[in-house]
């Protein structure tokens, strides 16, 4: 595949299963065959619906070994990124090693008011610098401390060799983004979320990024199918239907709920790390009632 074709289509945001506080290799091992049977391009491994900043560095590399032992031809990109320069470029190097295609990197956030584009330009230059692989910003406020990346700082990094793409998750970004890149040579944007996908996809995102595919991948993979296939009406009526399940899901609780909508699926979603909490009884319950009232369980 080339980089284009690295990058578009459907990318599963992949949960990691724990019980009891321990890391299910066999369940996830599982979880990821499934998921290869679909048309889904890739994953983002170690990412917010991954726990990332759950996980010890050795549970991160584990994880992202048992991806590339069984990737079966599928994309992967790391989420590699810390709050210091020096130990992102360390760990993006290590998932280069084990084989990630691409390395996801989080804006830092531990010194919000201090993180400014400038800082930022000069963050992800360096690591695109320093690593070996191609590298994405991931722009994604509601997990960094509200801290943004700027349209105008993003379109700077865009000319950079190594500064393949970004994901956008934040909620009123990545028209800014598709507008600032538009000019550059192979730079993508991923739409992170379900409720933009389709609108993502219509102004030039390549692909999308989706907590809604850990459950779902099946009509997320559809949606972006329909649209590129030109049958902009199927496309749009899957959209409302993605959209209102993904309220359903991601909206009622986090990786939490990410995760109950898996199992209810037919994956292991497992628990949660704690401090997080699984679902109520009771949101376990309203959710089983909606997927199967709308015919997406049985």
């Amino acid at each position: 595949m080339n980089l284009k074709e690295k990058l578009s289509g459907v990318f599963v945001p992949a949960i990691t299963p724990f019980k009891d506080e321990e890391l299910l290799f066999d369940r996830l091992e599982e979880n990821i065959k499934k998921f290869n049977s679909t048309d889904i391009t890739g994953y983002l491994v170690l990412g917010s619906n991954g726990e990332n900043k759950s996980l010890t560095v050795d549970e991160k590399m584990k994880v992202l070994e048992t991806f590339v032992k069984n990737r079966a031809g599928k994309v992967i990109m790391a989420g590699t990124g810390c709050e210091s320069t020096r130990e992102t470029i360390s760990l993006s190097r290590e998932a280069a090693k084990t084989g990630a295609d691409f390395v996801s990197v989080l804006t830092p956030s531990y010194f919000a008011k201090q993180i400014k584009d400038e800082i930022l330009i000069d963050y992800y230059t360096e690591i695109a610098d320093s690593v070996e692989v191609p590298v994405l910003i991931y722009n994604a406020p509601g997990f960094a401390g509200g801290v943004k990346i700027s349209p105008k700082a993003v379109g700077k990094l865009a000319a950079h060799p190594n500064i393949v793409g970004m994901k956008d998750s934040s909620t009123d970004g990545i028209m800014g983004f598709l507008a600032a890149t538009r000019d550059a040579q192979d730079f993508h944007i991923i739409a992170g979320s379900a409720n933009f996908f389709l609108t993502g996809l219509m102004c030039g995102a390549s692909g999308g990024i989706l907590s809604l595919a850990n459950a779902f991948p099946k009509i997320c993979c559809e949606l972006y199918e329909s649209f590129i296939s030109g049958q902009t009406d199927k496309a749009i009526d899957l959209h409302f239907k993605v959209f209102k399940l993904n309220s359903m899901v991601s909206g009622s609780g986090g990786v939490s709920a990410v995760k109950a909508a898996a199992t209810l699926a037919g994956y292991f979603g497992g628990e949660p790390r704690k401090p997080l909490k699984p679902l109520t009884d009771s949101q376990l319950g309203d959710m089983r009632k909606y997927l199967e009232k709308e015919g997406f369980i049985k």
